[in-house]
């Protein structure tokens, strides 16, 4: 993640490896049927074999899945799948293969905001469209029950309240644009509505306009457009800079960063990248060097911000990292307004350790008429035209035209950002399994440090079930949310795990482990492994030089049982800490007493070793996130080999 725990961790994936069962699904087998059929409309695609091993096992503790559902709801699957089987929208699923209303009609499509005309054009082959633009959120809910998809911008509201007054006939939502804020993602899940955006077709837009604003600041083209209709001649006063050899750093190295790093390095510039994802070979092929967050902020000449808005990069331009920068460095964001704190950019631009900004997007939008950023007399301003030109408008309306229509045909697209309804069987059996396997692969990448990169993820699953009767892709989808979500804009479900893992070169492989366990529970462990990568707890790597976590479900609720090859025993519920230590009395007391001060709430707590008196690991359940005074202390006991805080 973007965060300063995270920042150094260089990411370098290469391509995926999912893998299916390698067996036809058996008939009586219906859970894995019909997670099959969710999760997949090309049934002849690839297909990978599971690697099949034998080993013998307890089970140790009954699961009981159905008091673990709450959790699931949590996790943010669905609810929906719930009630599925109780509900008249059952009849117009998403999987509905004949693309009608229904009412058995051709489907009705209602579009608020304005859409380009080939967009419109692709909606009206297949549908009957209403354009009403600028309706109130009243109109709205009240034109909503009569429609079967909606397509939106960035201001209409898709709050509860629409998709409740839609009565079960909304099938879809489309976002013409990336960003979804405006759509209430939980509530759309809940009532069976797919979400989808149109993610691509603005990539060069937005990058041109990261490059006029570039420029402009460099060369103080609007201010001394200003001063020029104000009646002044001021030369002297609007001297610039030049941008041939200087440092450009790109935070965010996606579609949108990379493309502004081509258009910079034909400008002479030296482009440097930060991204936890960037793979080291698309950077190499364009002439970028990946680097450390740090490294990157603090040697650029100008910083060109391309990341995701998500709770690790919210205001992480803040004091403490404009503190950090070069004196005079020049700041650009076509992203997202609220990674930086545009109190503290004020306060740098004051005092002159940022020279100037340049801003297409704010945390509020518009901005307060008297605000102190934008009314700066060494910042440029632009009303969010990121995507604004005629040709990415005409891009955005035709791919978010084609998501609508493959999902009114019943087609589960890859720009999905939500679930769909998934059978209440299946969810009722593996949802607990489904939160232990997110967790799980949001504390494995939070593990991994050092720049070489995560190239690979192995999953190895232990199950008494057979082969046929377990279909691990949700699973995998989950583990994958964990992973990549936490650090990403993207949304990760059932429908776009594969995709979203490809599209950012992460691969990833599956083993299954047959184990001498009550085939009654369908999984009896998971086991994440991270190979040819550094640790920030060199504990959690195991005698393979992996990190290594493995995590089971008990009475319904994930436990952490093990890492690398220390045995812990922990409930994945709040946060964790991981200690290292000489084992000898009294060390939970003194860690306890630490915590307690800190008004630091511990939820649960185990011990694992190897040898008696030798090294074991303390894994701290804590509820709230201990400050940094209390993780110093922590640090500073004399026994404590070393200690790593993980959020989950």
């Amino acid at each position: 993640m973007f965060s300063n725990a995270m920042a150094s961790s260089i990411f370098n994936p290469c391509s995926i490896i999912t893998a299916s069962q390698a067996q036809p699904t058996s008939s009586s087998s219906r859970p894995s049927q019909l997670l099959s059929f969710l999760h997949s409309t090309n049934p002849a695609g690839p297909v990978v074999d599971l690697k099949l091993s034998a080993a013998s096992s307890s089970w140790g503790c009954q699961d009981d899945s159905k008091q673990s559902l709450s959790r699931c709801l949590a996790a943010n699957i669905t609810s929906s799948a719930l009630k599925t089987a109780e509900s008249s929208r059952e009849t117009s699923s998403l999987l509905s293969a004949e693309g009608v209303s229904s009412s058995g009609t051709r489907p009705t499509i209602l579009v608020s905001e304005k859409l380009g005309e080939a967009g419109l054009q692709l909606l009206r082959s297949f549908g009957d469209v209403d354009c009403s633009y600028d309706l109130s959120p009243e109109q709205l809910c009240e034109k909503i029950s009569s429609c079967d998809a909606l397509i939106v911008r960035s201001g209409t509201k898709v709050t509860r309240q629409v998709l409740e007054a839609a009565k079960g006939r909304l099938k879809v939502v489309g976002r013409a644009g990336v960003g979804i804020d405006n759509v209430d993602l939980q509530a759309a899940t809940e009532f069976g509505c797919l979400v989808v955006n149109a993610p691509t077709a603005n990539t060069v837009a937005a990058a041109e306009h990261g490059i006029a604003l570039i420029a402009a600041m460099a060369r103080n083209v609007a201010q001394a457009d200003a001063s020029m209709k104000a009646g002044k001649w001021q030369r002297s006063k609007y001297v610039g800079v030049s941008l041939v050899g200087k440092t450009l750093a790109v935070m965010g190295f996606g579609k949108v960063g990379s493309e502004v790093a081509r258009r910079a390095k034909g400008l002479g510039m030296h482009v440097i990248a930060h991204d936890p994802y960037a793979p080291a070979d698309r950077a190499r092929a364009i002439g970028v060097d990946l680097v450390s967050f740090d490294q990157a902020i603090s040697t650029a000449d100008f910083i060109s911000l391309h990341m995701p808005l998500t709770s690790t990069t919210s205001k992480i331009f803040n004091d403490d990292t404009f503190g950090k920068m070069k004196k005079g460095v020049r700041i650009v964001n076509v992203a997202r307004g609220g990674v930086i704190d545009e109190e503290a950019l004020v306060r740098a631009l004051d005092s002159g350790k940022v020279a100037q900004a340049a801003l297409d997007v704010f945390t509020e939008e518009p901005p307060a008429k008297d605000s102190k950023l934008v009314q700066h007399e060494n910042v440029v301003v632009t009303p969010h035209l990121g995507a604004s030109t005629k040709e990415a408008q005409e891009g955005v309306a035709i791919e978010i035209a084609e998501a609508v229509v493959g999902a009114l045909k019943g087609e589960l697209s890859a720009t999905a950002v939500n679930a769909p309804m998934v059978p209440q069987e299946v969810m009722t059996e593996l949802a607990p399994y489904v939160v232990l396997a997110e967790k799980l692969g949001r504390l494995a990448v939070q593990l991994v440090a050092g720049g070489r990169g995560i190239k690979s993820v192995k999953v190895v699953y232990q199950s008494a079930r057979d082969p046929d009767d377990l279909d691990t892709r949700l699973l995998r989808a989950m583990i994958t949310k964990g992973i990549i979500e936490p650090i990403s804009s993207s949304f990760i479900n059932l429908v776009n795990a594969d995709f979203t893992a490809k599209e950012k070169g992460l691969r990833i492989s599956e083993e299954r482990v047959v184990v001498d366990a009550s085939p009654e529970f369908p999984v009896h462990s998971i086991q994440v492994l991270i190979s040819n990568v550094d640790s920030k707890f060199a504990s959690a790597v195991s005698e393979n030089g992996e990190i290594s976590i493995e995590g089971r479900v008990k009475y319904g609720v994930p436990h952490l049982t093990r890492v690398g090859s220390f045995e812990v025993d922990v409930s994945l519920e709040g946060n964790l800490i991981l200690c290292r230590q000489i084992d000898q009395p009294g060390m939970i007391g003194q860690v306890g007493n630490i915590l307690g001060q800190g008004n630091i709430n511990v939820s649960f707590m185990s011990v694992g070793r190897t040898v008696r008196r030798n090294k074991a690991i303390m894994a701290i359940g804590v509820d709230e996130e201990p400050d940094k005074e209390a993780l110093r202390k922590i640090g500073t006991v004399p026994a404590i080999e070393e200690f790593v805080f993980l959020k989950l």
